[in-house]
């Protein structure tokens, strides 16, 4: 059952995202040091979990009008469950339910479980041109952090 997380739950998440982006290695992939993005939230209301205690975790927030899916992660051990499909079900109902136009998200282009995963959810190549001032800052941000370690990309869809 997807629902929000509660703040006690949040320190728990770090081992989540840490496992999940310890995947990436087995595609050539290094994140570099730093924090993880769920250590940087102070709000649980901007983390959707799955399960009890969690086992998956959608941290979406605002961009250009649109939601923005910031990070969608699931613990390796749980993975191949439908958790992260229903965690995007829960992010999809919360766009409309919030009116949002777009739910837009940023991604590896060539890793299975990265673009093409979210193309089997609806999501489309969003083309620059497209991109709002918010968008190009969110872009600029990631390549001056080091996470642009292999080609991304910015995809959209409507909720």
């Amino acid at each position: 059952m997807v629902r929000w997380a509660r703040e006690s739950e949040l320190p728990g998440l770090v081992a989540i995202e840490l496992a999940a982006d310890g995947l990436f290695e087995q595609v050539g992939i290094v994140f570099p040091p730093g924090t993880t993005q769920i250590e940087e939230v102070g709000d649980p209301d901007v983390v959707l979990v799955e399960g009890e205690p969690p086992a998956g975790f959608a941290l979406i927030g605002w961009v250009d009008g649109n939601l923005h899916l910031e990070q969608l992660a699931v613990r390796p051990g749980d993975m191949r469950q439908g958790i992260g499909g229903r965690l995007m079900a829960a992010v999809l109902d919360h766009a409309r339910a919030a009116g949002a136009p777009r739910v837009t998200l940023t991604t590896f282009r060539d890793v299975p479980w990265n673009a093409p995963w979210y193309e089997r959810h609806g999501f489309f190549r969003m083309p620059e041109a497209q991109w709002g001032p918010q968008l190009r800052d969110l872009v600029r941000q990631e390549r001056d952090l080091g996470i642009e370690v292999a080609p991304r990309v910015v995809m959209h869809r409507v909720p």
